[in-house]
């Protein structure tokens, strides 16, 4: 079902999803150790803070995140046209449109899920933001729908709209959006997932492209059974919370056999890039708050855990957090181990 993008080949077959305050450049060059072919999504970025703010903060990123895209959030479409420009001068190899996120806060600013009402409003951005860049994809993420306007025929209304303005990949959530009444992360587990929902935009748009998101935790079973209906996968918070989940995609979905490394290896290259961030005054949690997950379920993990969110966050704190907390995870493996000889 694979469909490359045919303007620059961003292969979208894995995806890790934009996660606002959690998928900053330091979560995206560690997960970068553990895929080199997953796209990447920055955390979404309002065009305000762009266009009038420090955009140097919001917009830098390290050279390796590559495949990258940045998500905007907003609804203006000369505003979106101004910070889609931008992106693709500061190098992003897609630009997304955030229509899918439920929160209040989203919504007053007039945008997220609250714009799958308004599709033409979207197909107009899309359209401007065509014309502001000259190579760089301009997709949308969007749910299934929004409220009690949930049926097929709506939701193929909205790929229509703005499909013919210019949008070719839509990553689609595959729930719908409560607007009112249910928390951002109620919105993330109470609409039921429709995973068929997506499967018949892509035999209804055989064109398009489509990436599933919702609900997915397992590459080798869901990922790769999801392939045979669309196009790619996104996962989210599973990858952020367990990411070394992520170390079959390149095996299983890109068919790259390069042999895959260890945890140990993964954080001995963080450490490297660690050790180049504190001597940039950036403070020692913000980079491990990013990679707590690294040893879900191994031996070790709850100590692990424990020594880096309670020693990282000190005044102070440098590189020797990282080296000790990798020590003490690597004493509890070797009793473990020592334990399961003896049996």
């Amino acid at each position: 079902m694979k469909t490359v993008d045919p303007i620059n080949q961003l292969d979208r077959r894995f995806c890790v999803a934009p996660l606002l305050d959690l998928t900053t450049r330091h979560q995206r060059y560690f997960m970068r150790l553990i895929s080199q072919h997953a796209v990447l999504y920055t955390e979404m970025i309002t065009t305000g803070a762009i266009i009038y703010g420090d955009r140097d903060r919001y917009l830098q990123y390290n050279e390796a995140e590559h495949p990258l895209a940045i998500q905007l959030g907003g609804s203006e479409p000369k505003d979106m046209a101004q910070c889609a420009k931008l992106a693709e001068d500061y190098g992003y190899d897609e630009v997304n449109i955030n229509v899918g996120c439920p929160s209040e806060r989203v919504q007053k600013g007039a945008f997220g899920a609250c714009l799958m009402l308004e599709p033409e409003l979207i197909a107009e951005c899309v359209g401007e933001m065509k014309v502001a860049t000259s190579h760089t994809p301009i997709t949308v993420k969007n749910r299934i729908g929004v409220d009690d306007h949930d049926s097929y025929d709506e939701l193929s209304r909205f790929i229509d709209v703005i499909s013919t303005a210019g949008c070719n990949t839509f990553i689609i959530h595959a729930r719908k959006a409560w607007l009112k009444g249910l928390s951002p992360k109620q919105n993330r587990e109470i609409p039921p997932l429709s995973y068929p929902t997506v499967y018949r935009l892509k035999k209804d748009f055989p064109e398009l492209e489509f990436i599933i998101n919702g609900g997915i935790k397992s590459i080798a079973t869901e990922a790769v059974a999801h392939l045979k209906n669309v196009d790619g996968v996104m996962l989210g918070r599973e990858a952020y919370h367990n990411p070394y989940a992520m170390i079959e995609v390149d095996s299983l979905l890109y068919g790259d056999k390069k042999e895959t490394k260890t945890r140990h290896q993964t954080i001995e290259l963080f450490i490297k890039y660690t050790e180049n961030q504190l001597a940039k005054g950036v403070p020692l949690n913000h980079m491990t708050r990013h990679i707590l997950g690294l040893f879900h379920a191994q031996p070790g993990a709850k100590a692990w855990r424990r020594h880096l969110s309670e020693n990282a966050t000190k005044k102070g704190a440098g590189i020797e957090v990282l080296q000790q907390a990798k020590e003490i995870q690597h004493k509890h493996q070797k009793e473990f181990d020592l334990k399961n000889s003896r049996r």
